[in-house]
């Protein structure tokens, strides 16, 4: 058995929405977190990843939280609130609540927690001040709340002023790229005080893509509305893409 087995948990962000592979697959940072994690140590980590794309905070927590842990990691790492951050009535302490409950189950099972608070995306967003309000409210108030646990590995994403600009950012402007995906792996490796590969912090610019004007809220806003208004969500019917534990070996020199 490996000595690391960490097993992700949230929503999109975790899932690693945005950072799509040739073959139609999403990586994400907490793919690339394991591969470093293992390249760093020159020893084998064990991976899960239940993050599902479009959960909100607490069905993070009720649906994704005790599969986790009944895996037995060593290291969880989790972030939400991304998705109730856009709803005009998210309750910050609601969100804040949900942190504190991973908090206790990991305490309880000798779990290492990872936070995570995820980047900005509002620079390049619809309503960019109301949504940024909103995110700058509900970081303050988890780091608050979390401040006395130094032994809480912390990356917190959203008051990275490199990490919110377009450059790191998919075509629905609501997603990092693969760019972005990297530069938060790097934060997480540092985080836990590894070496990650001095270009995650800052890959070369991709090429500049994705539909504007009309075309962006054609394509990326109206779905997004059409859901809200239907109660549907863009992960229903999926299921984790590491429900169990996946060895990630160091890469070969």
């Amino acid at each position: 058995m490996a000595s690391v087995r960490y097993v992700a948990i949230g929503d999109s962000f975790t899932e690693g929405v945005g950072d799509e592979l040739p073959d139609g697959r999403v990586r994400g940072w907490a793919d690339l977190v394991a591969q470093g994690w293992a390249d760093a140590a020159g020893e084998p980590v064990e991976y899960a990843n239940l993050a599902i794309r479009g959960k909100l905070v607490w069905p993070i927590v009720e649906q994704q939280l005790e599969p986790a842990l009944a895996l037995r990691p060593t290291h969880l790492s989790f972030n939400g609130g991304g998705n109730d951050m856009l709803r005009p009535r998210t309750s910050v302490a609601s969100v804040v609540s949900a942190f504190d409950t991973v908090l206790r189950r990991c305490d309880e099972e000798g779990v290492k927690l990872i936070v995570l608070s995820g980047a900005d995306p509002t620079r390049q967003l619809p309503l960019r001040r109301v949504i940024q309000r909103r995110g700058d409210l509900l970081s303050h108030a988890v780091e608050a709340r979390l401040s006395s646990r130094p032994d809480i590995v912390r990356a917190y994403n959203w008051f990275d002023e490199e990490l919110a600009t377009p450059p790191y950012w998919s075509e629905d402007r609501l997603h990092m790229n693969a760019r972005g995906h990297h530069r938060v792996a790097a934060r997480v490796l540092d985080a836990l005080g590894l070496d990650a590969p001095a270009a995650w912090w800052s890959l070369p610019p991709l090429p500049g893509a994705g539909a504007r004007g009309a075309a962006y809220y054609r394509e990326h806003v109206g779905p997004w509305v059409r859901r809200r208004l239907t109660g549907t969500s863009s992960g229903d019917g999926r299921t984790a893409k590491f429900a169990q534990w996946t060895e990630f070996a160091p890469s070969s020199s």
